[in-house]
């Protein structure tokens, strides 16, 4: 079966572009690995609906009615799809191969002929999530559209989605960067996006990353144990940066706001998964009670040096957790990623977290003035501590 969809512009696509035949017709199906994209049927409706109501695709698709009946997928297979074929995209259904069940769905739009790129885009039910559909069928859709006309891809995810993220990275899609006010968001207002490309040159594998996951998803030594910092860790993290002498050594040293605190945790992943920072709770490993934090800020991968900083709840100082949790973090990121040379930085006066640096084996290097700004438009000093992989031999 093939679709016959008459262009919005006579010409306005070229012969052979994206999911299209030489003739201009859109090609029927694309099969992938454990997938198949297929046209939508009527009969996909109740699927549709099921798949749009979800929250989880409400939260990162573009607004939609509430309740997304059945009525209203109808009126998307019949009109929504017809459109975007018309405009030079195409719309499919990802299909189970075997009992050809709707999966989700898939399709390129926003075509720029002239550039020969356009944007990709997914969904996939709750029913068939952390299989691998999303990225056999991203991997499917990018092989067939670079191969016929397009070289370039865009695809744009939420900065709290970092599923989708892993999804792009994945199918060999590379974080180009941030696009403001990209989507039309809730209330009004616009939502930043993260956007991946591919490139018809691009190699078919992902690129390592310059931060890895952890292995097993934590570290411990069986006292602290250091997990990534989440979603729901923003009560905590408010508690831990109100303390007066977390916010004295804080850059800027001015308490965070409810929306920053929350935007931290809720972007963390992302962060990491893009190789800046990586945010661990640091908890007692027994209780598992967060205790503090500590991050791991990669600003200067062309170097190979990254940063690292801690808080402590009072609850829990003068117990060697921060020393213990700068020991698990070093050793992960000398074994696992590229990073060279490992600084810190303590405030002179600040003898406590001096020892901490000396007790994890940094050593002292260098006295900076007025490197830091501090309280009313004021800068203060600050000390350098570095950490060489050598060093843990010592």
């Amino acid at each position: 079966m093939k679709l016959r969809i008459k262009f919005a512009q006579s010409g306005a696509v070229p012969a052979g572009w994206a999911g299209r035949t030489r003739e201009g017709e859109i090609i029927a199906k694309i099969n992938g690995t454990g997938v198949r994209l297929r046209a939508f049927r009527a009969d996909d409706a109740d699927a549709l609906a099921a798949g749009f109501d979800d929250p989880l695709s409400r939260r990162f698709l573009p607004p939609l009615p509430s309740p997304y009946t059945v009525a209203h997928a109808e009126r998307y297979i019949a009109e929504h799809v017809v459109a975007t074929s018309g405009e030079g995209g195409a719309l499919y259904a990802i299909a189970d191969p075997q009992t050809d069940e709707l999966l989700g769905g898939i399709g390129i739009d926003k075509v720029v002929p002239v550039r020969r790129q356009a944007e990709v885009g997914y969904w996939v039910g709750p029913w068939a999530r952390r299989r691998g559909v999303a990225t056999a069928a991203l991997r499917a859709l990018t092989t067939h559209a670079l191969g016929h006309g397009l070289d370039r891809l865009e695809l744009l995810t939420h900065l709290d989605n970092p599923a989708s993220q892993r999804v792009a990275m994945a199918a060999a899609f590379q974080r180009e960067g941030l696009r403001r006010g990209a989507q039309p968001g809730r209330g009004g207002a616009r939502d930043d996006m993260v956007v991946f490309t591919r490139l018809a040159g691009d190699p078919d594998e992902p690129l390592p990353r310059l931060l890895p996951d952890l292995p097993g998803g934590e570290l411990s030594d069986g006292v602290v144990r250091l997990r990534p910092l989440g979603p729901g860790d923003y009560d905590f993290l408010t508690e831990l940066l109100a303390l007066p002498e977390v916010i004295a050594t804080s850059v800027p040293p001015e308490p965070p706001s409810a929306e920053r605190i929350r935007r931290r945790c809720d972007r963390a992943e992302t962060q990491w998964l893009g190789g800046t920072r990586a945010d661990l709770v640091i908890e007692d490993a027994v209780t598992g009670a967060p205790a503090g934090d500590i991050g791991l800020f990669y600003d200067d991968p062309f170097t190979q040096q990254a940063m690292i900083g801690y808080s402590m709840l009072p609850a829990y100082r003068g117990r060697g957790f921060p020393t213990r949790a700068a020991q698990l973090l070093s050793l992960w990121v000398f074994a696992e990623t590229d990073v060279v040379r490992l600084i810190a930085g303590a405030a002179p006066g600040n003898r406590g977290s001096r020892r901490v640096l000396e007790k994890a084996g940094f050593h002292e290097e260098a006295y900076l003035r007025a490197r830091l700004p501090g309280p009313d438009g004021t800068r203060v000093d600050d000390v350098q501590y570095v950490l060489l992989a050598e060093d843990l031999l010592n």
